[in-house]
């Protein structure tokens, strides 16, 4: 089961799904922000971002047992023949392939990153492949969300800057998904520097 369809709700101000009109199911999988802020009036607030995964654990077993099968099928026609012993390897090879190939990708994707909010500080920590930890951290009053349509590595770079350096967030993000974070980041942004906030 994909562990990020949990936290999708409908779009409002706290992240989740687009919507046409007042339907409120899901249309497409681009639509779906794969992150999730979790406020508290006891805690920070925290938004936690990480990569869309469309091929979930459970589908993977399922490709793999598939194409695994559908490699098979060649095999029945010469069972009990040499040519089998020929042929074995290479499906095999075939099938080891993909499964390695599948399971980088899932490393390479093992990308967190959580951003917390207080009245004193802004702190990102984005956890990549291989536990790579980098950290920052700014005065919330000072810190300005950056949205950059042109000009940036991909569409609508998304970036904070405080502290003397900007850092950039969500490169994993559609384009629609960074535009609709950085709305939300201003929003609680504003609410952490109100004298209420």
């Amino acid at each position: 089961m994909d562990a990020t369809r949990d936290h999708r709700r409908p779009l409002t101000a706290e992240g989740g799904c687009f919507t046409s009109g007042s339907d409120p199911i899901p249309r497409t999988r681009s639509a779906c922000l794969p992150y999730r802020w979790l406020p508290s009036e006891n805690t920070p607030e925290r938004l936690t971002i990480w990569p869309y995964r469309s091929l979930p654990r459970r589908g993977f077993v399922w490709f793999i047992g598939g194409t695994a099968a559908l490699l098979a099928v060649p095999l029945l026609a010469v069972l009990g023949s040499p040519i089998l012993w020929a042929l074995l390897p290479f499906l095999l090879g075939t099938v080891a392939a993909i499964w390695l190939a599948l399971e980088k990708s899932y490393r390479d994707a093992e990308i967190t990153e959580v951003l917390t909010l207080t009245r004193d500080q802004v702190t990102l920590i984005r956890l990549g492949p291989k536990g790579k930890r980098q950290d920052w951290q700014a005065n919330p009053h000072w810190v300005q969300v950056g949205l950059y349509p042109t000009g940036g590595p991909v569409p609508d770079y998304l970036t904070l800057r405080g502290n003397g350096r900007e850092v950039e967030l969500g490169a994993f993000l559609t384009p629609e998904e960074r535009k609709v974070l950085a709305s939300e980041l201003r929003q609680h942004l504003r609410a952490t520097r109100s004298p209420g906030g």
